[in-house]
């Protein structure tokens, strides 16, 4: 089925409930236009809504947009169309939904968490993490993918690198579904329909999530400061700078939801690509150490998990060619721009040796790139690595069953064999 460029809504749930090769085709039709679309927004409850936004959607324009962060602002919000307003605000107001300096500063205390030397020191705490994972897998039998190996790697990651202790494990996956898959009737248990009841539901099922995760990292910060035990929650509240209780909490949501997210949604769409690319899979194989990092950033180019992010110009500005306002919304289609035909060659074909690979699914370049990224690319590896060694014939079964967002590319359940 075609989707005509008149009857593409962004703004819209269905749009985003169509077939993935049915949205890839209407994003090929956008960045075939001469200039972006303007998308009018919906009405939320309790928050409003603005006149609408421009989609960015060829690769030029969202790279170029990411590079000038003095003019295509990520304040007021990033991680929302809509204007977040201050209740909510004090649960997702991370650094991501600031700029210069304010970004710098926090960046500039979490970035002690992502160096080289840490992560390095990580390596082994993420091989036994991933033995242990794929053991109870083999104990318990194939099943479903997500729920048995790509949601628990990264959950357990990031809890223990902010010293989250295993009972809460659950919690923090569960709040970190509902937070992602708030369209999603399966995580929140209201139907996808745009009702006025129905979004006032899921704001209630959100706040009550981004709570609860507040609550667990303001707990633990608590217990931390000026009593370091050498994890991260430590090592951002002690020092000559550190991070104030809600700076913290709303770190720790960023930190779960975002490298959560990205991690097992690129595990699942990885196992699923190599099963459905076989010739892919066995050049993989035959040379697992020489071809996983191209593999891991094919993976990442091709599924892109991240959709999308916002921002808001603070200046008249022209880019190529196009007038844009003060105040203007944009929305960085990071999907779209990693399938851009101008930037790659045969962009729909999933081949991980491809080279160069300059895709934006960590974020395009500048300020707001992702800095967990490194971390993402090792678990991904190590995830991959143990799999694929302990069980060679690992593969997909069925269709998955994907996640209803238009801000991540999920996928919620993945039947597989071994």
């Amino acid at each position: 089925m075609t989707v005509s460029v008149a009857d593409i809504d962004l703004s819209q749930i269905p749009f985003w409930a169509l077939p993935q090769a049915e949205r890839a085709d209407a994003f090929r039709r956008l960045r075939r236009l001469d200039r972006p679309v303007f998308v009018k927004e919906n009405k939320v409850p309790f928050v409003g809504h603005g006149p609408g936004y421009y989609a960015l959607v060829r690769h030029a324009d969202v790279s170029e947009a990411s590079r000038n962060a003095g003019i295509f602002s990520s304040e007021p919000t990033a991680n929302s169309i809509v204007d977040m307003p201050r209740w909510m605000a004090v649960y997702f107001g991370s650094m991501i939904n600031m700029d210069d300096p304010r970004h710098a500063r926090l960046r500039r205390i979490v970035s002690r968490a992502f160096t080289p030397r840490i992560l390095s020191k990580m390596e082994e705490d993420l091989q036994r993490a991933a033995t242990r994972i794929v053991d109870e897998a083999i104990a318990e039998g194939p099943g479903d993918f997500v729920t048995q190996i790509a949601a628990r790697l990264p959950v357990q990651v990031i809890c223990d690198m902010m010293g989250i202790p295993p009972k809460f494990h659950d919690r923090v996956l569960r709040a970190t579904n509902i937070i992602l898959g708030n369209a999603d009737p399966e995580y929140t248990g209201i139907e996808p329909e745009f009702k006025r009841w129905n979004v006032a539901r899921g704001l209630v099922k959100l706040m009550n999530a981004g709570r609860s995760l507040n609550h667990l990292a303001a707990r633990l910060g608590r217990a931390r400061r000026g009593n370091s035990t050498g994890d991260l929650t430590s090592l951002l509240v002690n020092g000559e700078e550190s991070l104030t209780p809600q700076e913290l909490g709303s770190f720790f949501i960023l930190l779960v939801v975002a490298g959560s997210e990205t991690t097992r949604n690129a595990i699942s769409h990885g196992l699923k690509l190599l099963t459905d690319h076989p010739e892919q899979r066995e050049l993989l194989l035959s040379d697992f150490e020489g071809r996983i990092g191209g593999a891991v950033e094919e993976i990442i180019r091709y599924s892109t998990p991240v959709i999308q992010f916002r921002r808001t110009l603070t200046r008249d500005h022209t880019m190529n060619g196009m007038d844009y306002r003060k105040g203007d919304k944009v929305l960085l289609f990071y999907n779209s721009a990693n399938r851009d035909e101008a930037v790659f060659t045969d962009p729909d074909a999933f081949d991980i040796t491809r080279y160069p690979n300059p895709h934006v699914g960590f974020g395009g370049p500048g300020p707001h790139y992702c800095l967990g990224a490194h971390l993402a690319r090792r678990e991904i590896t190590v995830m991959f690595r143990e799999l694929f060694t302990r069980l060679p014939e690992i593969r997909s079964t069925g269709e998955p069953d994907y996640l209803l967002s238009n801000f991540i590319n999920g996928i919620k359940h993945l039947p597989y064999a071994t």
